[in-house]
């Protein structure tokens, strides 16, 4: 019989000859490794009161929600925390979604469509790369944090509406979009503007509000913002953020919301414990960007202006072994190879944490000087 499969180990071979091949590792409770992998930029996914608040949602409204959120899938916890990241933001209204993935696919195809144009920056999370092509619009990538090429392909556009995309901190090099001018162009444009803050809220901003309360957007009624859950706010879980007109449009007709179940009330819970957290210790927000910092310093990368910082060490195979090497001396780094990165610029990307420690910054310091100094030779 003809092996229907055989395709798979062709390209399996292929991935591994260019040092992308993946494995999962599974961690275990309580590990003893300095974590700069995950994305708990504020330290809180173990905090008693998220754990606890969790535990209460979960005991309250059970393991699962049980539903979509238009039958039974809403609780009273998933409305709470809706209006609490509002008010916290500075937009009108929010709406829960079961992933920060979710929230931008069902964001952007159901404000997009035939009529109108996608303006995506070319930096873009993967999330809204597939909102693009599932929008069924015409869509123009702009290079990246490219106002100008925005402008134009709005000056031009054919379409009665028109989106642009833009992340507010970019995932693999944590720079910033130019929010302001993105903005000034769009409203000359009469077109809305979506900004992802997954990796904005938490650390940007006053006490962590994102970097679009940190430009002055916040409330703007052509300003979208989406965001996750499981980032900052150490629990699961996206939302978006925006106009009560936005939010009804998105009820009605994001598929993404209509149809998935609701998010998990135990997630609904941590990420109110760890909002409630972060209102009342804003200075985690800043403890973030000062352990980033620590890290560009160490490791000779450029000033951060996130919590994320980026080492490119350019060849995938070498990147994979620098990050090896650190897991086996008890440092745990996130390796970045295509195609999350481009082609050439392979990276270790080390994350901040607002709870990084003395010691663990010494442990930090000591192994990657020496695996850099090897990754480099």
């Amino acid at each position: 019989m003809t092996d229907a499969l055989s395709w798979l180990d062709d390209i399996a071979d292929a991935r591994r000859a260019a040092g992308l091949h993946r494995v999962l590792r599974p961690r275990t409770a309580g590990s003893a490794f300095v974590d700069l992998a995950s994305n708990d930029y504020l330290g809180l996914t173990r905090h008693p009161e998220v754990l606890d608040a969790a535990a209460t949602a979960l005991r309250r409204w059970g393991g699962g929600a049980t539903g979509s959120r238009l039958v039974t899938g809403t609780t009273a916890e998933h409305e709470l925390l809706e209006s609490e990241l509002a008010e916290f933001v500075g937009a009108a209204s929010g709406l829960v979604f079961a992933s920060g993935y979710a929230a931008n696919l069902g964001a952007v195809t159901a404000l997009a469509g035939r009529d109108a144009l996608v303006v995506s920056d070319a930096g873009c999370h993967a999330s809204l790369v597939d909102a693009c092509r599932l929008s069924r619009s015409r869509v123009v990538v702009t290079p990246h944090a490219d106002v100008d090429a925005i402008a134009a392909a709005l000056a031009t556009r054919t379409e009665p509406r028109a989106l642009v995309l833009t992340d507010s901190v970019f995932s693999a090099d944590g720079d910033l979009a130019p929010l302001r001018e993105m903005h000034r162009v769009c409203r000359e444009h009469g077109a809305l503007l979506l900004v992802d803050e997954a990796h904005g809220i938490g650390v940007r901003g006053d006490g962590g509000r994102g970097l679009v309360h940190e430009v002055g957007l916040a409330g703007e009624p052509d300003v979208v913002v989406t965001a996750t859950l499981s980032k900052s706010l150490a629990a699961q879980g996206g939302v978006v953020l925006a106009d009560e007109r936005v939010r009804v449009h998105l009820i009605d007709t994001a598929r993404t919301f209509i149809f998935d179940t609701g998010l998990a009330p135990a997630a609904v819970g941590a990420a109110r414990g760890a909002l409630a957290v972060l209102r009342r210790e804003p200075e985690r927000a800043a403890a973030v960007l000062e352990r980033a910092r620590d890290l560009a310093r160490i490791t000779g990368a450029q000033h951060p202006e996130s919590a994320v910082v980026s080492v490119v060490l350019g060849d995938p195979q070498v990147a994979y072994d620098a990050s090896v090497a650190c897991r086996e001396r008890g440092l745990h780094v996130g390796c970045f190879r295509p195609p999350s990165v481009p082609e050439g610029t392979s990276r270790l990307r080390l994350t901040a944490r607002a709870n990084l420690t003395e010691v663990d910054m010494t442990l930090i310091e000591g192994v990657l000087t020496d695996v850099l100094a090897t990754a480099h030779a």
